[in-house]
């Protein structure tokens, strides 16, 4: 079954590696989660205009498994945007190396803050026209 079109824009594509297994041979969630970390930081910074810090990660859900050699494309959209606080919305999505259909493998919505210098909240500048 053929899930839906990503929600955002594409911001990181990589490729699960033996490396990111646990002893079953399965992609550990937390490589997962850290790519979406990555993705969603990407945005966030670029909304913001400088430094984000990621400060909660709401709704994780796992739909389907990633095996080694799989495409993992990760899409971000910003959901939220608070005085210092924005949420994104970032999907991840699995294709094998073999096929042309991609599936919804997880989706969660992670919580930044903009920071200063100093790693104190900083407002985020206003989104241009």
């Amino acid at each position: 079954m053929e899930d839906e079109h990503p929600v955002g824009t594409p911001v990181i594509r990589t490729i699960a590696m033996p490396a990111d297994t646990n002893p079953s041979g399965d992609i550990f969630g937390g490589w997962l989660m850290a790519q979406m970390d990555l993705a969603a930081g990407n945005a966030a910074a670029r909304r913001a205009r400088g430094r984000c810090a990621t400060i909660a990660v709401d709704g994780m859900v796992f739909h389907r498994p990633v095996s080694v050699g799989d495409e993992v494309s990760l899409y971000a959209s910003i959901v939220r945007v608070g005085r210092t606080s924005m949420g994104i919305l970032v999907e991840a999505w699995r294709r094998s190396r073999e096929e042309d259909s991609q599936f919804k493998v997880t989706e969660a919505i992670f919580t930044f803050v903009a920071i200063d210098s100093d790693r104190k909240p900083r407002p985020i500048p206003e989104q241009p026209d």
